[in-house]
């Protein structure tokens, strides 16, 4: 698997534009072969912050998608990025759940 994230910081007249493009991003990449999620977030504590995250099944399904027309319209809103914005592309090799905090907290005990 793969998390893919980017992080701009957006200008304030641009906000409801770049929320516009990068929820339809979002909600069409879902179905794109390969992606497991996609999300936009807004940070609480710095409203000019804006986050993609996406989870891919594979890096191969993952360059398919940055190679298409669709993505191009992330290229765009990275574009009116402040400064410089920080992506990530991270392999995941392994994922668990609610099942670490009770191993955990158990062992607490």
């Amino acid at each position: 698997m793969v998390h893919a994230t980017i992080r701009m910081l957006i200008p304030p007249k641009r906000r409801g534009e770049v929320l516009d493009i990068l929820s339809s991003v979002a909600e069409r990449s879902r179905f794109e072969e390969g992606c497991i999620n996609s999300r936009v977030y807004q940070d609480v504590d710095s409203e000019p912050v804006f986050m993609l995250d996406q989870l891919w099944a594979s890096g191969q399904g993952l360059e398919g998608y940055l190679r298409s027309e669709e993505f191009r319209k992330v290229l765009v809103v990275v574009e009116m990025s402040l400064e410089p914005p920080e992506i990530r592309f991270e392999e995941v090799s392994r994922s668990t759940g609610v099942e670490t905090i009770k191993k955990a907290r158990s062992q607490a005990r």
